[in-house]
């Protein structure tokens, strides 16, 4: 569906859930259900496990913005690539990465997909092309061109898709790496993970335009904006831009629009919003959104998150078990 609105033109992306439901068997909407779940234990065992002293450091939550993690990996191939940010811990359990290994990696053990020396903000799956979170926003923009361009001239049919919040466009990074990746047909997706807050800047305050997606036109590229807390509304956005990118027809910018119920880090104090907005929010919960259309029972759903907190408490297990790297082997990989 189109909006005009005066002399802006807004494409929204609506999906067919009735379509799409046919397409997608129920067994694999179940899987992606059970996946939302585990992301979402994660985020709360990773909130426990910093409230009691044993994560040093800070962390950012995604808890609230799993339909994006999951409908966007679930879009993608098998050898495709992913750039995520600093709040990217769904995004890297969404692409495939083991949960033990995850909390490894965020309890800073030798385990660990960084042998602890990523931590929270900087997970980085190589062998799967999960080329890693960055702490610096903006940070993974410029890498997807050098992705982007990579794979055009290997003459591969992969795709490289970049995960930023809304914060990240407006950096100087998202203009030159969206131009560039434009000008040079790149196959790079653009996913603007926009949950309403740079920390505490407020979306609408920080453009003039009604959404990010219309950044787009500058550069020559198509832009929508989809739900982010409908998993089937991500999904197929991300899908047709990826089909796009493999044809040679260059990148897509996708704006997901969607909540982050917790503070930007566990240093906020949310005094820029209101307990009724958060609680509004809530109430659009992307998991029980899909348990919806699923046609589960409370009890059933409840029996899906029961197994997800059950498997998260195994990875800490492991990842209690696990060494801490040793200090004689710190600086190994520190290159400048």
């Amino acid at each position: 569906m189109d909006l005009a609105l005066g002399s802006l033109h807004v494409q929204t992306h609506q999906p067919d859930h009735t379509l799409l439901m046919a397409e997608l068997d129920k067994d694999r909407l179940r899987r992606w259900l059970s996946l939302m779940s585990l992301i979402r234990a994660f985020e709360e065992k990773a909130e426990d496990l910093f409230s009691r002293g044993l994560v040093h450091g800070t962390m950012h939550l995604s808890i609230g913005q799993e339909a994006v993690a999951v409908g966007a990996s679930s879009a993608l191939r098998e050898g495709d690539y992913l750039l995520n940010h600093h709040r990217g811990h769904g995004h890297c359990l969404a692409w495939g990465s083991d949960v033990d290994l995850m909390m490894a990696e965020f309890l800073g053990k030798e385990t660990g997909y960084c042998r602890g020396r990523g931590g929270s903000m900087h997970i980085a799956n190589v062998e799967k092309n999960n080329l890693g979170a960055n702490g610096i926003v903006g940070g993974g923009l410029p890498i997807s061109v050098g992705v982007g361009l990579s794979i055009k001239m290997r003459g591969t049919d992969q795709v490289c898709l970049t995960i930023f919040g809304d914060g990240a466009a407006n950096t100087g990074a998202f203009n030159e790496s969206l131009n560039m990746a434009s000008i040079w047909d790149l196959p790079v997706v653009y996913l603007c993970e926009n949950n309403q807050y740079a920390m505490s800047m407020p979306a609408q305050k920080a453009f003039k335009i009604p959404t990010i997606s219309l950044r787009a036109a500058a550069y020559g590229m198509p832009g929508v904006t989809v739900d982010g807390n409908d998993v089937l509304a991500v999904y197929d956005a991300v899908r047709q831009a990826a089909q796009r990118a493999r044809r040679g027809e260059g990148p897509t910018l996708v704006e997901a629009i969607t909540y982050r119920w917790r503070g930007h880090s566990k240093s906020d104090r949310q005094l820029y919003r209101t307990r009724d907005e958060i609680k509004e929010w809530q109430a659009r919960d992307p998991i029980r959104r899909l348990a919806r259309l699923l046609d589960m029972e409370d009890d059933e759903l409840d029996e899906v998150a029961r197994q997800a907190r059950a498997r998260i408490e195994e990875a800490v297990a492991f990842a209690n078990a696990s060494p801490e790297p040793d200090v004689s082997t710190i600086l190994e990989g520190v290159y400048a």
